[in-house]
């Protein structure tokens, strides 16, 4: 069982922020930052790798606009950060792909960080680069 999938059908009800016939908005029951969002498609895809390029367009220019409405609706919002979890040992919990909206403001919590690692970016780019 799916729970996002459950969710979309209403069986486990939800707080929708948004819904179209491809997708669904709801707050994130955890709400790791206030306003902590989740945008998924009604079909089930696990992860990016799945999802079809026609319904990930749409749920980007949905996410989008729902960023757009919250930075207007709410002058509290500073920034908002995006982020999509693939597989377990990225993150992901909930097999159903989706897209996290972080509307964030200064002295929030949540700790998203980058560090500095010492690899040779040649060689990486040479094992990564896509050949056309």
């Amino acid at each position: 069982m799916c729970i996002f999938c459950e969710i979309i059908k209403g069986n486990i009800p939800s707080k929708k922020i948004y819904e179209d016939d491809q997708v669904v908005a709801i707050l994130d029951i955890s709400q790791a930052t206030l306003g902590h969002t989740l945008v998924m498609p009604k079909n089930h895809y696990a992860n990016l790798y799945e999802i079809d390029d026609n319904t990930l367009s749409h749920l980007i220019k949905v996410t989008k606009m729902i960023a757009k409405h919250y930075k207007e609706v709410d002058p509290t919002i500073e920034g908002i950060n995006l982020l999509n979890n693939n597989e377990e040992a990225a993150g992901q919990s909930v097999m159903h792909y989706h897209m996290h909206i972080l509307p964030r403001r200064k002295n929030d919590d949540l700790l998203i960080q980058f560090k500095e690692h010492q690899y040779d970016l040649d060689d990486i780019c040479n094992k990564l680069k896509i050949k056309a």
